[in-house]
């Protein structure tokens, strides 16, 4: 007389309603991002925060790619507003003195 429950033996996995298998591959969205992010950064920007939301519910490799879009796409913004402030502060500096008689 042994009591099963005292020495339980490993189950093999079910495979039930509750397990999806995980996908092997890449998130193409995010890949897409990526490369965009880099031509056009507010198309990589949208793209991968649909990528990651799309990984996020499928389970789908890509999240780094995705990730960096995002920044890369921001980082791009952000020194595209810095260099179109410079330019004009340098306009603006150029008519200033452009008016002087010398």
């Amino acid at each position: 007389m042994s009591d099963p429950n005292l020495n339980p033996q490993p189950q093999p996995p079910q495979y039930g309603v509750y397990q999806q298998p995980q996908a092997a591959g890449y998130n193409t969205m995010s890949i897409v991002a990526f490369i965009l992010a880099f031509f056009v950064s507010i198309v990589g920007i949208i793209l991968g925060f649909v990528a990651l939301s799309q990984i996020k519910r499928t389970g789908e490799q890509g999240r780094g790619l995705a990730l960096a879009a995002v920044i890369i796409g921001f980082v791009e913004v952000v020194i595209g507003i810095l260099i179109f402030i410079f330019v004009l502060i340098a306009i603006a500096i150029a008519a200033s003195h452009g008016n002087r008689a010398y």
